[in-house]
């Protein structure tokens, strides 16, 4: 019996990336191995959540009436039973999502699900954290996102972005820290940068208000 420690289970719109606005269902898992200097779901990263069976999980979901579901965190793949709960998700036929730090291999994860890899930034606390393996795990299906917390930190993320073609490679995200960055500035760092990559705005948060928790 596979076992996963949940923090929240709801139903929402998805905020980010190349499927914003649709309706999703969102699996948080609770833990982290990093400290991001702002993150926005303290509450799973520090929790301990609900111990609960991978089945009854897919069974919740199921009845919310979706087919795209986001497993997120924390971080979710640190958790054993992370990769039996991404594996029934993908058998049922759902469209799985999952968003990770990219500090835990993604090579033993099931391929058939969608990768949202968050490449930490100098200003998030936590640079250097990127498991250096993943850059070949990446597949063309999948996302490559940067939260930017000042302009040095979008120049990295440049840099980076054309050191490893990853704007050719990719869809790639950037999205500015709430509070720290206003989005016209770092709309006006993209369209200067000459690289291939999306404003991505959190629009739950738009919606909702920046400390509302289950959206």
């Amino acid at each position: 019996m596979d076992l996963v420690n949940l923090s929240e289970l709801f139903l929402s719109i998805q905020g980010e990336g190349a499927r914003a606005g649709l309706p999703c269902a969102f699996i948080r898992l609770s833990g982290c191995n990093l400290d991001c200097s702002y993150c926005d779901s303290r509450y799973a990263a520090r929790g301990e959540g609900e111990r609960k069976e991978i089945s009854k999980i897919t069974g919740s979901v199921g009845r919310f009436g979706v087919k795209l579901v986001q497993l997120t965190g924390g971080e979710p793949l640190i958790q054993p039973g992370a990769g039996p709960l991404l594996k029934m998700l993908c058998d049922e036929g759902y469209e799985a999502l999952v968003e990770t730090n990219g500090s835990v291999d993604l090579k033993p994860f099931d391929p058939r699900a969608n990768y949202i890899v968050d490449i930490k930034t100098p200003g998030s606390g936590a640079g250097g954290s990127f498991l250096e393996s993943n850059y070949e795990n990446l597949r063309d299906c999948d996302e490559v996102k940067f939260v930017v917390t000042s302009k040095d930190d979008f120049d990295w993320a440049v840099a980076l972005t054309k050191q490893r073609g990853l704007d050719k490679l990719h869809t790639l995200l950037f999205s500015p820290a709430w509070g720290l960055v206003e989005p016209k500035e770092l709309a006006r760092w993209l369209i200067d940068s000459g690289v291939e990559g999306r404003l991505s705005l959190q629009i739950h948060k738009l919606i909702w208000g920046p400390d509302a928790a289950g959206v």
